[in-house]
Formats: structure tokens, sequence, C-alpha cells
């Protein structure tokens, strides 16, 4: 999985343009490279969700809940409900986004890593 950020990939466009111009070469060169880089990089605004929220979505989203299922499950732990009521777009955007990053480690987390 790639963990490059928008971000990063603006940087290395820049970085490769600076380098581009030093050796004469042209810019269009590298234009199709950086720009599959780009689209495929993960976006800068990320949400941010606590890990227990983080363990909570992916095992949601194994069972098949629907986004409203999952962010009114009566059977949740208090801390996790009170933290997706409180928190509500956050925990809306990650669930449809499929990305977030967790809350003190910075790990980043893809549905797609989970299959």
């Amino acid at each position: 999985m790639n963990y490059e950020t928008k971000r990063n990939v603006f940087e290395d466009a820049l970085r490769a343009l600076e380098e581009f111009g030093e050796q004469g070469s042209s810019w269009e060169m590298a234009y199709d490279d950086l720009s599959a880089c780009y689209a495929a990089a993960l976006p800068d605004d990320m949400p941010v969700i606590p890990k227990v929220v983080s363990e909570y979505i992916k095992d949601a989203k194994a069972s098949h809940y629907e986004l409203l299922d999952a962010m009114t499950k009566w059977t949740l732990d208090q801390p996790v409900f009170d933290w997706i009521h409180d928190n509500s777009d956050t925990f809306a955007r990650a669930w449809l986004d499929g990305v977030w990053r967790v809350e003190g480690t910075g790990e980043f987390v893809t549905l797609e890593d989970e299959k």
C-alpha cells in the first residue's frame, strides 16, 4: 500500500521540475508518472479517529453494516458511541472514504489493507 499523501506527490513534482530544469530535460517526460502518483496518493486531510473507533469501523464493514446502522448501533461500547455521536462528520468521512489515520499512533488505515 502506498502511504504517500497528495502533498508528498506535489513536493516530488517540485523536486522533479527543478531537476529537469537543471538537466535541460522536458517536464512532459514526467507528467504522466506524476499524475498517476498524485491520483493514487492519500488525501492530506484524511480523518483522524481513535484506535477503538478504527477497529469498530473495520469490524462493522466486515459485518456489512450500513452507515446509519454503524452510527446508531445500540450495542456499541459507550465511549465508542459517544465519540461517533460527537464526531459524526469525521466518522462518516472515514466510513465513506475507507481511509483514516489513527489518533496517537499516526497509523494510516485503509480498508484495502483489510482485504
